[in-house]
C-alpha cells in the first residue's frame, strides 16, 4: 500500500472509483449551452456584437451586485483594461502578490508597469494585508501622487488576487490603499461566486476581473468580464475594448490606441447558459469541500478551508502537506494512479522574466510554494 492510498481512495469514491482518469476541474454543460449556441449561430452574430454579449453583462451585474459589468475575451484581457482604465502608467509600481497565475503579472507588465511582489497569508493564500501595511510604509504623497520612496516610482494600482476562490483580508486591504489614494483592482479571475460578508469578490476595488476559461467554476470557452460601479470607468473600458472606435454609421474613426478585446457573440452564449447553473455548481462544491475538509482532519494533511467571513466557491481544493518531499510524493502517488494533481504555480518573482521586480519578505509564499497541491475540484454530475 502507498504513502497515500488512504486519499487517492477518498477521491475516488467523489468521482467514480472507476474512472481511470479523474481531472484536476472539467466543465460541465447540463443546461441551456447547446440551445443558446444555436440560437447565436441562427444569428449570425457570432462575433463582438449580439444580444448574448449584453446579456451576459447584464447576468454578471445580477450575480455580482455591481453596477456595471464590460464583457471580454479573456480574463487577462479584463485584468489588462481594468488596470488601463484606473489610469495604471508606464514605469508605475503596481502592488501584487508573489503567490498567483503568470496572468496577473503579465497583465500588469502590459501596461509598461513594474509588479511589486509582496507576501500572502498562510490561511487565506490571498495578499496579506500586514505585508501590505509594511511595504506602505515606505510610501509618502509627493505632489498628491503616492510614491515608493526606494524605487521613487508612483505606486499606480494595488491587485490582489483572491486564490482559489478564497476570499482574503480584502476589506483591510481597501482601507490601506484609501489612505494613499492607490487604487485597488481585484483578481477575481478565480472567485466568481465567492463572497466576503456577504459582498461578492471583485466589488470591493474600484475594478474586479473574473475569467471564464474552461477550467473555471463556469466557462465561456474563453471570456472574462470587468465589474466596477463607476459609470465613467464602464465607459471607457468598452470604449477601449472595442478599438477605441467613435460611434459612426459608416466611417471609421478612433480617438485612443484601443484593443481588440470586446468578448464574441458565442463565447457569451455560452457564458450565459452557464451562469444560470452557477448557484447550483457553487453548493455542489461546497458540498465536496465539506466531505474533503472533514476527511482530511483524520490525516497529517492540512485542507485549507475558507475564513468565517468568506463564503468560497472552493473552485479548487488545496491542500498542504507536511514536508515538500511529501509534496513530492503526493504528486507522483496521485498522478500515477490517474488522479490529477497539481503544485501551486511557481512564485511570480521566481520567473525569467519578473526577476528583476522588487519583492519584499515571502516568507508565506515560499512556504506555500514548497507544500501545496490541488487537488480534483469538478462538479459531481
Amino acid at each position: 500500500m502507498s504513502r497515500f492510498s488512504a486519499i487517492i481512495n477518498k477521491i475516488r469514491s467523489l468521482y467514480g472509483e472507476g474512472e481511470t482518469f479523474i481531472p484536476l476541474h472539467a466543465p460541465v454543460f447540463i443546461g441551456n449551452e447547446k440551445k443558446y449556441l444555436n440560437n447565436c449561430i441562427d444569428s449570425t452574430f457570432v462575433s463582438s456584437v449580439g444580444e448574448y454579449v449584453d446579456e451576459f453583462e447584464n447576468k454578471m451585474c445580477e450575480i455580482t451586485g455591481a453596477k456595471h459589468a464590460i464583457a471580454t475575451m479573456n480574463g487577462t484581457a479584463a485584468l489588462h483594461l481594468s488596470l488601463v482604465v484606473c489610469g495604471v502608467q508606464k514605469d508605475d509600481l503596481i502592488v501584487t502578490q508573489a503567490l498567483s497565475f503568470v496572468a496577473t503579472a503579465n497583465a500588469i507588465l502590459y501596461t509598461g508597469a513594474t509588479p511589486y511582489f509582496i507576501d500572502v497569508d498562510r490561511t487565506n493564500l490571498g495578499m496579506s494585508a500586514d505585508s501590505l501595511e509594511e511595504f506602505l510604509k515606505d510610501v509618502s504623497i509627493d505632489n498628491g501622487q503616492p510614491v515608493h520612496q526606494p524605487t521613487g516610482k508612483r505606486v499606480g494600482a494595488i491587485v490582489p488576487m483572491h486564490t482559489f476562490g478564497l476570499v482574503g483580508e480584502i476589506e483591510k486591504i481597501i482601507e490601506l490603499a484609501n489612505t494613499y489614494n492607490i487604487p485597488v483592482v481585484e483578481d477575481a479571475a478565480e472567485s466568481l461566486g465567492s463572497t466576503y460578508r456577504e459582498k461578492h469578490s471583485g466589488t470591493f476595488g474600484k475594478v474586479g476581473a473574473f475569467s471564464f476559461n474552461g477550467n473555471k467554476i463556469v466557462t465561456s470557452g474563453g471570456g472574462g468580464i470587468l465589474v466596477t460601479d463607476d459609470p465613467e470607468i464602464a465607459k471607457l473600458a468598452k470604449h477601449l475594448s472595442t478599438q477605441a472606435k467613435i460611434s459612426h454609421p459608416w466611417e471609421y474613426r478612433h480617438d485612443h490606441m484601443g484593443y481588440n478585446y470586446r468578448c464574441p457573440n458565442i463565447n457569451a452564449a455560452l457564458a450565459c447558459a452557464q451562469l444560470e447553473n452557477l448557484s447550483s455548481f457553487v453548493e455542489n462544491k461546497r458540498q465536496t469541500a465539506k466531505m474533503y475538509e472533514d476527511f482530511f482532519r483524520t490525516t497529517d494533511v492540512q485542507f485549507i478551508s475558507e475564513s468565517k467571513e468568506c463564503r468560497s466557491n472552493y473552485w479548487l481544493n488545496a491542500v498542504l502537506l507536511p514536508t515538500p518531499a511529501d509534496r513530492d510524493l503526493f504528486l507522483e502517488e496521485t498522478n500515477g494512479k490517474g488522479v490529477m494533481t497539481r503544485p501551486v504555480w511557481t512564485l511570480l518573482n521566481k520567473l525569467e522574466h519578473l526577476q528583476s521586480a522588487p519583492q519584499g519578505n515571502l516568507e508565506n509564499s515560499i512556504f506555500i510554494e514548497q507544500h501545496l497541491v490541488n487537488i480534483p475540484s469538478s462538479v459531481r454530475l
